[in-house]
Parts: structure tokens; C-alpha cells; sequence
């Protein structure tokens, strides 16, 4: 072989070692888009409950606390969550600033090892775009008062059809999903978690009886 050979071989085993370098970095840019789509395709699960029961819900101005039905709900909340293979994917709760909503939330946190955020604002709008910027891919539960409910689901672009929930009605749960970047609809479930409510034997929710429940 003559020495040009050889400069002709270096050459091209040079070219090659280019080559294989590249096709490395193509590779891992487009590993990179994969993960930056799926990202962006993250959907959004908020959950919202009205707090458990009070002796007067028309008297909540002296900020009473739940009473002995109310501590026996929040504690079934937590249940109804799991049995909706929600409650241990939760990563965020909020509760508005009274000892109804906080304790309704307690037991769940306390489970969960997670702190409960204060949902307090004025303007729903930006609270809630503020929330999907925050938890973006992340399930959220909101314990609120009554009223606040129908607002909050309207501004995630959920059901406008949200029933006005009775004084003596505590029973309801609210499930919004939110797809990232709006690709998809918004879809809200309506659910109730009563007293009496036991997890049906060897049985989960299905996607048909999501159909169903499914507000639209």
C-alpha cells in the first residue's frame, strides 16, 4: 500500500468517525423534539369538591367547622380518589382560606404528605391560567365553596352547563382534564362520592361510564 493509499484510508476513516458524529447528533435532537412534543402534549387533570358538611351552610360568616358527617366525608373523599386511581398521582390541593375547606382537605394531605396551597384571588381568569402554567401535566384538587365551583370549570373552557349546587348538597366532584396547547377538548366528569358510596368489587371506573358521566 503507498503512502497515498494511507492518507486516502486516514481520510476516510475521518469522513466516517464525521459521519457517525453527526448521525449521534441528529439522533439526539430528535430524542429532544420527541420529549419536548410529548411535553407539550401534557393534559392537565383538576379536580373540584365543594367542602363537607357544616351544621348551617346558610351560616358560614363565623367560619364554622365540619361537623361530625363533614369529618366522615373528608375522610371518604380520600377513599373515592384512590378508588379513581387519582389519589396518588395528586400533586397539588387547594383549599379556600376556611376551616371547612382546610379540613376537608386535611385528610387527604396528611396522606399524601402534601401541604394545602390557599386558593385566594379576585380575578378567576388569571388564578386559573395561573394554575394550568404552574401544574402543567400535574392533577390538582380544588376544595372550595359551592358558588365557586361553575366559575372555575368555566374559565378551564369545561362544561357551561355546571348545575347550581343546593345548601344542603355535598356530595359532587368535579373532574376537568385539560389538554396542553388546546389540540383537544376539555372534558369535565361529574361524579358523587354520598355516605353510603363502597367501592364496587373488582371493578373500575371505565371509559365507557366516563362517557356517560361526562358533562357536555
Amino acid at each position: 500500500m503507498t503512502t497515498r493509499d494511507k492518507r486516502l484510508t486516514l481520510a476516510e476513516r475521518r469522513r466516517r468517525r464525521r459521519r457517525r458524529m453527526t448521525l449521534a447528533l441528529a439522533y439526539i435532537l430528535v430524542a429532544f423534539g420527541v420529549a419536548w412534543y410529548f411535553d407539550s402534549q401534557a393534559t392537565t387533570t383538576i379536580v373540584f369538591v365543594r367542602h363537607a358538611d357544616v351544621d348551617d351552610p346558610l351560616d358560614l360568616e363565623s367560619d364554622p367547622p365540619l361537623n361530625s358527617t363533614g369529618r366522615a366525608r373528608a375522610d371518604l373523599l380520600a377513599r373515592f380518589l384512590e378508588y379513581l386511581d387519582v389519589v396518588g398521582g395528586v400533586n397539588a390541593i387547594y383549599a379556600a382560606p376556611y376551616r371547612r375547606a382546610e379540613q376537608t382537605a386535611a385528610p387527604l394531605a396528611n396522606r399524601l404528605g402534601l401541604m394545602v396551597r390557599p386558593a385566594v384571588f379576585e380575578d378567576t381568569e388569571a388564578f386559573m391560567e395561573q394554575i394550568l402554567d404552574e401544574h402543567k401535566g400535574e392533577i390538582v384538587l380544588f376544595v372550595v365553596d359551592r358558588e365557586a365551583i361553575a366559575p372555575m370549570i368555566e374559565e378551564l373552557h369545561g362544561s357551561k352547563r355546571v348545575p347550581e349546587i343546593a345548601p344542603d348538597e355535598y356530595e359532587n366532584l368535579y373532574v376537568v382534564t385539560v389538554p396542553w396547547g388546546g389540540g383537544a377538548k376539555v372534558k369535565t366528569l361529574r361524579m358523587l362520592y354520598g355516605l353510603d358510596w363502597r367501592p364496587p368489587e373488582e371493578t373500575r371506573t371505565t371509559r365507557e361510564s366516563e362517557a356517560a358521566l361526562e358533562l357536555r
